[in-house]
C-alpha cells in the first residue's frame, strides 16, 4: 500500500515538472519576443490535402533574416525549422478546408510557400500573417521577394 501511495505520488510530481518545464521553454522562446503561433507542414504536395494530416502545431520567432520554428510540444530549446527570408516564396494561400479546421486553430489562414525547394504549408491568424508578410517584404535591398 505504501509503495503504491510513493509510485502515484512521483508519478504526479514528474508530471507537473514535465508540464512546468513545458511552461518555462515557452515562456523563454517568447522573452525576446516576435513570436506567433503558427503551424506547420512540411514537404506538402501541390495539390491542397485538407484531411488534417501533418499539421504540427508551433511558435515561430522573428530572429533577423530568418523564422525560427519550435514545436510547441517538444523540450528542445533549439528551433526544429529554421526559414530564410530570401529562401521562401510565397505561392498560394486559403482558408483550411474539411478536417483540416479541426486540426488548426479556428482564426487561420493556410499559407503555401516554398523553401529552398522544399514545399510546406503554415496556418496562423490573420494578424500574424499581415506581420509575416510585411517582414517578407521587408527585406534588405537587392533581396528577391515573392510574395503570391
Amino acid at each position: 500500500m505504501l509503495l503504491a501511495l510513493l509510485v502515484s505520488g512521483l508519478v504526479v510530481v514528474l508530471v507537473v515538472i514535465g508540464l512546468f518545464v513545458f511552461g518555462l521553454r515557452r515562456r523563454l522562446i517568447q522573452r525576446s519576443g516576435g513570436t506567433f503561433d503558427c503551424s506547420l507542414r512540411w514537404g506538402v504536395s501541390e495539390k491542397p490535402d485538407v484531411s488534417g494530416k501533418g499539421w504540427v502545431y508551433g511558435v515561430a520567432r522573428y530572429s533577423g533574416d530568418r523564422i525560427e520554428w519550435f514545436r510547441v510540444f517538444s523540450y528542445s530549446p533549439r528551433p526544429r525549422r529554421l526559414l530564410e527570408r530570401s529562401s521562401i516564396e510565397v505561392v498560394s494561400r486559403r482558408a483550411p478546408e474539411g478536417e483540416e479546421e479541426l486540426a488548426l486553430l479556428s482564426d487561420a489562414i493556410v499559407l503555401g510557400c516554398v523553401h529552398q525547394g522544399t514545399r510546406l504549408e503554415l496556418a496562423m491568424s490573420e494578424d500574424a500573417l499581415t506581420g509575416f508578410l510585411a517582414w517578407l517584404e521587408a527585406a534588405p535591398p537587392g533581396q528577391r521577394v515573392n510574395v503570391a
